[in-house]
């Protein structure tokens, strides 16, 4: 097996050597059910209640997509403005970063207040998580544009707007695509984040009824799930990313040594 094959192949070797460690430890351990299920075990369950699962992963899907492009629309509009306005970012920035900091968990009691428990609140906060990676790489890329080269476009008549729309935006292509890999993941995290506090649907509710009868192996299986659908919208705007911006070259996609 040449390199890149290795390569290719490595998640999969590395999740399988995973899970035989695991079921190894609890073999091995005896350890009961309650505390640690066996993979085994959750496979199992997740094909006993696949019909349940999914119909809770469903509802979490689609509210993580929906907060998801929310953020997106918003955290590019923020971005741009704060990376192509050196007002906006002394202004905006200590403010975003201030309101990241807060703990979303913390606001979801707000939400139900405000808009009840369902839907809306698990959207928003799938929104509150994800916005704020794809705000600060699409302002990033505008920020890094170099000021000789913004000199020459404006010396050859360019405007503001023709810099920011021609250049500027194309080159943080390769920032905005690595904020979506992350922000879809948080999307994910904020989604069950509020299901498990404020929502009679979604796979956080299905993994606080589970934990509270003792199910273990279904609160793992609700978990394995959000986990592969987490990992399927990654490898989907990890294709996008790669063919839309094969120009930019990354330390990853070249080999060590040649």
């Amino acid at each position: 097996m040449n390199r890149r094959r290795l390569g290719q192949a490595m998640p999969y070797l590395t999740v399988i050597g995973l899970l035989i460690v695991w079921e190894l430890v609890c073999i091995v351990l005896d350890i009961p059910e309650f505390i640690l299920p066996r993979p085994s075990r959750v496979a199992v369950v997740l094909v006993q209640d696949f019909g349940a699962i999914w119909f809770h992963a469903q509802h979490t899907l689609y509210t993580t997509i929906v907060g998801f492009a929310i953020a997106v629309g918003f955290g590019m509009a923020l971005g741009v403005l704060v990376g192509s306005s050196q007002l906006a970012y002394q202004g905006l920035y200590p403010v975003l970063v201030g309101f990241n900091s807060v703990p979303k968990v913390a606001v979801v009691p707000l939400l139900v207040v405000w808009f009840g428990i369902g839907t809306v609140p698990a959207v928003i906060t799938a929104f509150l998580l994800s916005f704020f990676p794809v705000a600060v790489n699409v302002a990033t890329g505008l920020a890094t544009l170099e000021p000789e080269l913004a000199d020459v476009l404006r010396a050859l008549g360019a405007s503001k707007l023709d810099i920011i729309r021609k250049v500027g935006l194309p080159r943080s292509l390769p920032y905005f695509f690595a904020s979506l890999k992350v922000a879809i993941t948080l999307a994910f995290v904020g989604s069950v984040i509020a299901e498990t506090l404020a929502s009679d649907q979604g796979i956080g509710t299905l993994v606080e009824q589970a934990s509270a009868n003792f199910k273990v192996p279904l609160v793992f299986a609700g978990l394995v799930v959000v986990a592969a659908l987490g990992i399927a919208m990654y490898a989907l705007f990890a294709v996008i990313e790669r063919k839309t911006t094969r120009w930019a070259i990354r330390a990853v996609d070249v080999p060590i040594g040649g």
